[in-house]
C-alpha cells in the first residue's frame, strides 16, 4: 500500500518543552553510537503533539538523531501508526482488511465508515471529527472484524456496533476497547475449554483493556502536558506540567542537583580522589568552607584541562548546567579558509543543519573544534539553538581532535562510506 507526505505541510515543527525534555531523556536509553533507535518513540511523540506526521517534524527528529532525512521518512512510512497526512480531530479508524477480517465482515465495516465519515480513505469528515483508512492485518484474527483507533483495539465488531462508536465518540464519549460482544479476551465463543482455573480473580476487562480503562486516555492525545517517568533508568522522576517558559528554566535547573551532589567538591576543582584523601584530615576539612569562595576561581583553570582527555558527557554537562556564567566565547572565523571547509558531518551528533548552524557561528574546521576549551564548550552549547548539549553529549572535541591530526574516527568512517549521510 503506498504511503506518501501529504502535499500540504506547516512551515516549521518544534516539540513543547516538555516534550523535549521527554525526548532528550528517551534518546539516553540507547548505547553510545546508537541514539538512532530513539526514531520510533520520537516519531510517535510527535504525532501525539501534533495529531499527525508532518516532514517537518520528521526532519526535526532525523537533526536530533544524526539521521539523514530519508531515514525518517523510512520509518514513518513503513509503520502504519504514523498518520502521513492530517486525520480526524477525534480518532481515525484503521479497519483491518487482512483475509480473517475480511471473511467475518471487514468490508460491512469499511462500508460505514464511507457512509458516516468520507467517502475515500484518508478524507476528513465534513464535521473535522473523524478519518479512517483500510490498513493490513493487526494480528486480532480469533476477534474479526476489528478496527484500531487511536491506541487501542476494538474487535467482535459489527457495522451496527461500528456505528454507534462513531456516534459515541462524535458526543464526547469514551467507548470502551476491546471485544464488543461480551468476550473477555480471545477464548472461544463458547467459553473456556480449559485452563478454567485461571478464570477466577481476574479483572472486568482483560489486561490491554483494563489498563486503557484505568487511564483513560484511549482516544485522547498526549498533548504535550503531561509528560510520564521522563528518564526513569537515569533516577530521574516524572515532570509535571509548567508553562512554557519556565519548564526550560525548570529542565535545567534539574539538572544541576545531581551532578553537583557526586562531585561536590568540583566547583572548587577539586577531584574526587582529592576530596577523599583531604576528608581524612579534619582540620583541612573543617576550615576548607572558608577558603571555598577563593579555589573556585582560581582552581578550574588548572583542573580542567588535567581532567579534559577523561572526561566524558556526563561531567561536562553538569559543568555547563551548573555553571553557565562560566562560558567563554571560542576564537571564530567568518569564513573557511582557502582550501575550503571541513565536513563538519563526520563528527557524531552533527548532522546537515547542525553544520550549517556551526557555520554561522563561526567554526568550519575540526582544528578551531579541538581547541575548544570546558568553558568555550559550554559556550557553544548554550549558543545551539534547539540543540543545547549536544557538544557535550557526543564529546565533538575529541573526535575533532582525532580528525585534525588526520585521524578518522569509527564514526567518520562510516560517513565515507556512506553509511550515515
Amino acid at each position: 500500500m503506498l504511503r506518501r507526505l501529504s502535499k500540504e505541510q506547516p512551515d516549521s515543527f518544534a516539540f513543547t518543552p516538555d516534550n523535549q525534555a521527554w525526548a532528550e531523556a528517551q534518546i539516553t536509553k540507547y548505547p553510545e553510537g546508537r541514539q538512532a533507535s530513539a526514531i520510533i518513540p520520537l516519531l510517535w511523540r510527535a504525532q501525539e503533539q501534533e495529531g499527525w506526521l508532518t516532514r517537518p517534524a520528521i526532519e526535526g527528529i532525523c537533526e536530533m538523531l544524526g539521521l539523514a532525512y530519508i531515514r525518517g521518512l523510512e520509518v514513518a512510512s513503513f509503520y502504519f501508526m504514523f498518520q502521513l497526512s492530517p486525520v480526524g480531530s477525534v480518532a481515525h479508524i484503521q479497519i483491518c482488511g487482512t483475509l480473517s477480517c475480511m471473511i467475518c465482515g471487514a468490508e460491512d465495516l469499511i462500508a460505514v465508515c464511507r457512509e458516516k465519515i468520507a467517502d475515500k480513505p484518508h478524507a476528513i469528515s465534513a464535521d473535522g471529527k473523524f478519518s479512517w483508512e483500510e490498513v493490513e492485518c493487526l494480528g486480532a484474527c480469533t476477534n474479526a472484524p476489528m478496527a484500531q483507533i487511536g491506541k487501542d483495539y476494538y474487535e467482535d465488531m459489527t457495522a451496527e456496533g461500528l456505528s454507534k462508536l462513531l456516534d459515541d465518540m462524535a458526543a464526547g464519549n469514551v467507548p470502551t476497547p476491546g471485544p464488543q460482544n461480551g468476550r473477555y479476551s480471545c477464548e472461544p465463543l463458547s467459553g473456556l475449554t480449559s485452563l478454567k482455573e485461571y478464570d477466577s480473580g481476574k479483572t472486568q476487562y482483560n489486561a490491554s483493556v483494563q489498563l486503557a480503562s484505568d487511564i483513560g486516555d484511549t482516544i485522547k492525545r498526549i498533548d504535550g502536558t503531561e509528560v510520564p517517568l521522563l528518564a526513569p533508568w537515569q533516577g530521574k522522576g516524572s515532570a509535571k506540567s509548567v508553562p512554557a517558559k519556565p519548564a526550560a528554566k525548570a529542565k535545567a535547573k534539574a539538572a544541576e542537583p545531581k551532578p553537583a551532589a557526586k562531585t561536590k567538591a568540583d566547583a572548587t576543582g577539586v577531584t574526587k580522589q582529592e576530596a577523599k584523601a583531604s576528608s581524612k584530615a579534619k582540620p583541612v576539612a573543617k576550615a576548607a568552607p572558608a577558603d571555598k569562595a577563593k579555589p573556585a576561581k582560581a582552581t578550574p583553570a588548572k583542573a580542567k584541562p588535567a581532567t579534559r582527555a577523561k572526561a566524558a558527557a556526563k561531567p561536562a554537562k553538569a559543568e555547563v548546567s551548573a555553571a553557565p556564567s562560566a562560558a567563554k566565547k571560542p576564537r571564530t572565523m567568518k569564513a573557511p579558509r582557502k582550501s575550503g571547509a571541513d565536513d563538519l558531518k563526520m563528527i557524531k551528533g552533527v548532522g546537515p543543519k547542525m553544520e550549517n548552524l556551526l557555520h554561522s557561528l563561526g567554526f568550519f574546521h575540526f582544528d578551531q573544534v579541538s581547541k575548544w576549551s570546558d568553558e568555550e564548550v559550554a559556550w557553544v552549547d548554550q549558543n545551539l539553538e534547539g540543540f543545547k548539549g549536544r557538544a557535550v553529549r557526543d564529546n565533538w572535541v575529541e573526535q575533532a581532535k582525532v580528525l585534525a591530526s588526520g585521524g578518522e574516527t569509527e564514526f567518520a568512517s562510516r560517513v565515507k562510506k556512506g553509511g550515515v549521510y
